[in-house]
């Protein structure tokens, strides 16, 4: 890697959406070498790919994990009445204490207090645990 390939890695950091072109007459190269060296960078692994980031605004949905159990009502029932709530993402019905885990994505810790208290009106439902997401490691 040379002073070139350090320079398009700069530019591309800055605005990875900008021409080959505009990049060319940057480090005063041709289209066709910044095009070979940016595909090289690529192969390499040195660029191992672009990505979107998002603003803070855009990403701050609250995002919950609930637990659900209840008594003397089958898994079907609750979740039929689950669906009607958009914020639930997933529901898995699942095995040991707990019967069920939500995923919810909701606008505010409000709404999520009001969709807990939705589904502890549903008819079964025993207990509701909440796990709130602080950070998130992995997405894939």
């Amino acid at each position: 890697m040379d002073r070139f390939d350090e320079k398009i890695i700069q530019l591309l950091r800055e605005n990875a959406r900008q021409s080959v072109s505009s990049i060319a007459d940057k480090v005063n190269l041709s289209r066709s070498a910044v095009t070979d060296r940016i595909r090289k960078l690529e192969e390499t692994g040195i660029i191992r790919g672009y990505q979107v980031l998002l603003s803070s605004g855009a990403q701050d949905d609250v995002i919950v994990y609930l637990e659900i159990s209840y008594n003397n009502t089958q898994c079907a029932e609750i979740a039929s009445q689950l669906r009607r709530i958009p914020e639930i993402k997933v529901c898995h019905g699942v095995a040991g204490d707990t019967d069920m885990m939500l995923t919810v994505k909701a606008k505010s810790m409000d709404r999520v207090t009001k969709i807990r208290e939705t589904i502890s009106s549903i008819k079964g439902v025993g207990y509701i645990k909440t796990h709130v997401v602080l950070m998130e490691f992995i997405n894939e």
